[in-house]
């Protein structure tokens, strides 16, 4: 370790005091110790290569003037090394906030003391070389930009050989050239003292020190013109004020000597010492950067020229884009951009405000996969593949997990995004409340089909053009029509015989059947598929929609078992009125016959004394005759009416009828078993 080192020692309490002079006197360093406030008021000119600082109480002016010291202009670069009580472990964070190196606790041990102020200062060492070599490599940076600052070839080659003539005083310096196509031929471009010297050309042969220096790719240096080996086939052919001292570097670009740079001095100058040959090899494979970089960008040119106008028209269409940028910005529906992993490349405010989460929670390359509940992870693997295969689909519902734990349905469209390959657009909604409608719809359509399927009664709906868009089961086994044929094809008027379709249109319209739009169930009549009538109870309504009629629909129940129980039910109370009539006849038949039966008897009795008593002559007798007579005939009407059992008519005068006695009286037939 170098001695000699100027150490700041600030806030040391005696005892660590004693244990830093003991262990760092010997190793030759100056100990400077001084107190807080007069570490805060160092001088401009006081300088140190390390800091020692002891933290002691209170803590916030010990940081205060570790802030000071360390940002002093003599202190800058120095490592700042921090002495804590074992207690003080917590300060590190403290400590380490203001700029401190390293942390030493107390009591100090000698071996580790010395080995950390080492260690610092071998640091501080390594980083000045490194600093000072920055600094030369900056100032060889700022000429060699200097010099690929333009385009112009033969300015570019005399700046460089100027300069360096003007660096290394020396009396010439020259670029040669050596083309590739070409066996030992150089060319001189360009010399340090006469800017005129352009493209000379040079027979290698007669230089062999740059043929040599083209072969090894190495610098050369020749010190003395005169004993040097490498001039001994030339040596008679120099003129007679040669130079005394050559140096060549290598022009090297991309592993391929491009030339020479070629450096001349007279005796007083001598050779280039090390860091001169250093600075002017550094300069020559610039120059050869400089040589290429001009003779690309001269081909370039052209293309360049034809890429300021792609540029321009790209900026004109950037410029046209970028109020579709805002419109993602300002869209309430999530715009996100997925890479061909599914990782996240961009995402706007709507995208966070859906999945519930903040920038910061979603960054960019974070795999949008975790986000996808259950299932769906798989219907994304499975989309991936299909964007590989350039399908793009569109309304894929997905179902996601937001922050808070709530999982909702996004309704999904993915798209290519036009210049980036491998990136997908997807465009996103929450669909949460809209799907539950829908399977709510779906749950209560589904119910009400089957409603309208396990109808006994034919459902059917028309359009406003009469088309059937609604046919049930029961119709089907009413009218004979499946729903296959009728659905979409049939009109309503084939249910109907004759105008019975246009009747049934008009009633609808009128308000005498329960209202406009609604009719009241109406007995009408219907045909079926084999043309067979049929009557029927139909209740129909008009549905609306917006206030606009777009469909008519109607319950048809059969009325022909309601027919025939009618028929039956009329015979039967026909039959019971007759049953009941002749009922009454027979009651008052025996009734008459009953009251006549006893008067007649007293006339046929008084008219038997009559025709006794009176003589035949007598036209009494023949008046007795006839009452007598007279009076058979009614008894035998009598004994007929008391014989009635059926009420049995006939024809009397005109349409009138009167009771038959005779077939009344009769005998019922027996019936046939």
């Amino acid at each position: 370790m170098s001695k000699g080192h100027h150490v700041l020692v600030v806030d040391a309490r005696p005892e660590t005091q004693r244990a830093l002079i003991s262990v760092l006197g010997p190793e030759g360093h100056e100990l400077v110790f001084r107190d807080g406030p007069a570490a805060q008021l160092l001088g401009p000119t006081e300088a140190f290569t390390l800091c020692l600082l002891e933290l002691g109480a209170p803590r916030p002016r010990t940081y205060e003037v570790l802030r000071a010291v360390r940002v002093h202009s003599g202190t800058t670069e120095a490592p700042f090394l921090v002495i804590a009580a074992p207690g003080q472990a917590s300060e590190i964070a403290h400590a380490l906030d203001v700029g401190v190196d390293d942390l030493l606790f107390s009591p100090l041990d000698p071996t580790e003391l010395s080995g950390r102020v080492a260690m610092h200062l071998g640091w501080r060492r390594s980083s000045a070389r490194v600093a000072r070599r920055q600094r030369a490599l900056a100032a060889m940076i700022d000429i060699t930009q200097a010099l690929v600052s333009s385009l112009d070839i033969q300015e570019i080659l005399f700046t460089v050989v100027r300069r360096i003539a003007d660096v290394v005083r020396v009396d010439r310096v020259s670029i040669v050239l050596v083309p590739s196509d070409l066996d030992d031929t150089g060319f001189v471009v360009a010399a340090s003292d006469d800017a005129g010297v352009t493209n000379l050309r040079l027979d290698l042969q007669k230089y062999p020190e740059i043929r040599h220096v083209l072969q090894s790719k190495a610098p050369l240096t020749i010190a003395d013109v005169g004993t040097h080996p490498v001039l001994d086939g030339v040596r008679t052919s120099l003129p007679p004020t040669k130079p005394s001292s050559l140096t060549l570097l290598p022009m090297v670009f991309d592993g391929a000597v491009m030339g020479v740079l070629f450096i001349r001095a007279q005796t007083s100058k001598g050779a280039l010492d090390e860091q001169q040959v250093g600075f002017c090899q550094v300069l020559a494979n610039a120059t050869a950067i400089a040589l290429r970089n001009a003779r690309i960008l001269h081909g370039l040119r052209a293309e360049t020229q034809r890429d300021t106008h792609a540029r321009l028209e790209a900026e004109q269409r950037v410029a046209a884009l970028k109020r579709y940028a805002d419109v993602f910005e300002s869209a309430a529906d999530g715009i996100v951009a997925l890479d061909d992993s599914a990782c996240l490349l961009y995402a706007n405010p709507g995208a966070y405000a859906l999945l519930g989460y903040q920038p910061q929670d979603l960054p960019l390359g974070f795999p949008v996969y975790l986000l996808i509940s259950g299932d769906d992870q798989r219907k994304l693997l499975a989309l991936q593949n299909r964007f590989a295969r350039g399908e793009f689909p569109r309304n894929v519902d997905l179902h996601i997990k937001r922050k808070e734990g709530q999982t909702i349905t996004i309704n999904c469209s993915f798209s290519p995004l036009h210049g980036r390959e491998a990136t997908v657009l997807l465009s996103f909604r929450d669909v949460t409340e809209a799907r539950k409608t829908q399977e709510e719809l779906v749950h209560t359509r589904n119910f009400l089909q089957s409603l309208i399927d396990a109808s006994v009664d034919a459902i059917v709906a028309a359009d406003m053009r009469g088309t059937i868009i609604l046919y049930n089961e029961g119709a089907e086994r009413l009218y004979g029509y499946t729903a296959e044929d009728a659905l979409h094809k049939m009109s309503v008027k084939r249910l109907y015989p004759g105008e019975g379709a246009r009747e049934v249109g008009r009633m609808l319209r009128s308000k005498g059947h329960g209202g406009v739009g609604r009719l009241e169930p109406v007995r009408m009549e219907a045909i079926d598929l084999h043309g067979n009538i049929f009557p029927i109870s139909l209740t129909a309504a008009t549905i609306y929609e917006d206030g606009k009629a777009v469909a008519t629909f109607g319950i048809f129940t059969d009325l022909r078992d309601r027919v025939r129980v009618e028929e039956q039910l009329a015979q039967a109370q026909e039959k019971l009125a007759l049953s009941e009539k002749q009922s009454v006849v027979a009651e008052l038949a025996g009734a008459t016959a009953h009251e006549l039966n006893q008067p007649l008897t007293s006339v046929m009795g008084y008219a038997e004394l009559l025709l006794r008593k009176v003589e035949e002559s007598s036209p009494a007798h023949r008046a007795a005759q006839v009452i007598s007579s007279e009076a058979q005939r009614m008894a035998e009407i009598v004994r007929k009416i008391g014989k009635l059992t059926r009420y049995e008519t006939k024809s009397y005068v005109g349409e009138q009828r009167i009771l038959d006695l005779d077939r009344g009286s009769e005998d019922e037939p027996e019936s046939k078993s």
